[in-house]
C-alpha cells in the first residue's frame, strides 16, 4: 500500500495547532508502519509540510523533528519516501536526501506505485487563474535567486520576511473555487493523454477521490485542518480522514465534496 499527505503547513496557526497536525502525522504513518514494510509500498508528501521552508548550507529550520525521525527511521529500513516540494516550501538543499533519506522532486513525477502508472504533482503552477504566482514561481525556484537571498538575510531575518510574505499575499479567497476546478481539468486531461491512470494533486486543499475517463483523480486535502490522506492499494484509491486515533474511510459523495479552502 502507498500513502499519501499533503499540505501539513507545520508550523501555522499556534505551535499547539502544528504539534497536534505533526503528532497525528507521526500516529498515521506509525499505524500502517509495518504493513507498508511487508507490502513494499511507499509514501509520498505531496508539498507544503512546512508553512514555511529556507534550508542554509549549514542550517536547517527548527522544528518537527518526530516527523522528520520517523521519515529517518522509515528510509533506512527501506520504505521510499518522496518529497514533492510545494509553493510554501521550495528552497530545499540537500538535507532531506542526505540525512533523511528522502527523495526530493521539485516539478511533476510519472513513475508507477501499486502497478499503477502515477503522475504526481503539488499541484502550484497548474493553474491559470494564480497568474502572479505563476510569473514569479521560475523565479522563487531558481538556485541562483535563491542563493542571493541567503547571502542577503541571515536566517532569523529571511524567515521573518518570508512568514511576512506568506501572511500578507499568501490567501487568495474567493479563487479557491477555481482552484480546484483548474486542478480537476488537469487530471482529466493528463488522464486524456492515456500516459497516466491516476493523477494525485495536493494544493487547492480540497480532498477528492473522482473517478474518471482513463483513471481517477485523487487529492489527499489539507491535512493541517481536515487529517485527510490518500491511500492506495491493489484495489485502488481512497480518501480517509484520522480521527480519533484511526483512519475512517470517506464516502464516494464525501470524497469529492468540499473540505476545506483555506490557502
Amino acid at each position: 500500500m502507498t500513502l499519501f499527505l499533503s499540505d501539513l503547513h507545520l508550523g501555522r496557526g499556534t505551535a499547539e495547532e502544528s504539534r497536534a497536525a505533526e503528532r497525528d502525522a507521526v500516529a498515521l504513518l506509525r499505524t500502517y508502519e509495518e504493513q507498508i514494510l511487508e507490502e513494499g509500498g511507499a509514501l509520498y508528501l505531496l508539498g507544503d509540510v512546512f508553512e514555511q521552508y529556507m534550508e542554509y548550507k549549514y542550517l536547517v529550520p527548527k522544528g518537527f523533528a518526530r516527523l522528520q525521525g520517523l521519515l529517518a527511521e522509515w528510509t533506512d529500513r527501506g520504505i521510499p519516501v518522496t518529497y514533492m516540494v510545494g509553493n510554501r516550501d521550495p528552497w530545499h538543499l540537500d538535507y532531506f536526501e542526505r540525512e533523511l533519506g528522502v527523495r526530493i522532486v521539485h516539478e511533476t513525477l510519472d513513475e508507477t506505485a501499486e502497478g499503477l502508472l502515477i503522475h504526481v504533482a503539488h499541484g502550484d503552477g497548474l493553474v491559470p487563474h494564480e497568474w502572479f504566482y505563476n510569473r514569479i514561481r521560475r523565479l522563487l525556484r531558481n538556485r541562483f535567486v535563491a542563493r542571493l537571498y541567503r547571502m542577503t538575510l541571515p536566517g532569523d531575518s529571511a524567515f521573518a520576511l518570508a512568514r511576512w510574505v506568506v501572511r500578507r499575499f499568501g490567501s487568495e479567497g474567493s479563487s479557491h473555487e477555481v482552484t480546484v476546478e483548474a486542478l480537476r481539468r488537469y487530471a482529466e486531461a493528463a488522464l486524456s493523454r492515456a500516459e497516466t491512470e491516476l493523477v494525485v494533486l495536493g494544493h487547492c486543499h480540497r480532498g477528492a477521490c473522482i473517478p474518471m475517463a482513463g483513471g481517477a483523480y485523487l487529492n489527499p486535502g489539507y491535512w493541517f485542518a481536515d487529517r485527510t490522506f490518500g491511500y492506495l492499494d491493489s484495489s485502488g484509491p481512497a480518501l480517509f480522514r484520522w480521527s480519533g486515533g484511526r483512519a475512517e474511510p470517506l464516502a464516494p459523495s464525501e470524497s469529492a465534496s468540499h473540505l476545506a479552502l483555506v490557502s
